[in-house]
């Protein structure tokens, strides 16, 4: 494997392929063409920008989760609210 120049973005993905997907590091490094030492480091770099303070790797990813999240809550306490206001259902509990 030679030497590259990859873009902050690049390296970003495939450290959450590691960390948030669950990816072995062997079968990125392979899929990827870039060493496992390379993504090691810069999943300690980006650990280390996390820790830091900064917006680092997992922001916008967790952004993305609380959005979806919210959307889900939304959705299943209307579910409820028709559920509860239903007059013909009975609860569970009552059987």
């Amino acid at each position: 494997m030679g030497k590259g120049n990859f873009s902050d973005d690049f390296k970003r993905d495939a450290v959450a392929q590691i960390t948030e997907r669950g990816y072995p590091v062997a079968e990125v490094s392979q899929r990827l063409g870039v060493s496992p030492h390379s993504l090691y480091a810069w999943k300690k770099t980006f650990a280390k920008a996390s820790e830091a303070g900064g917006a680092g790797p997992d922001a916008p990813s967790q952004s993305a989760e609380i959005r979806r999240l919210q959307r889900e809550l939304a959705r299943v306490t209307g579910e409820r609210d028709i559920l509860k206001n239903c007059p013909g259902l009975e609860p569970a509990c009552a059987r």
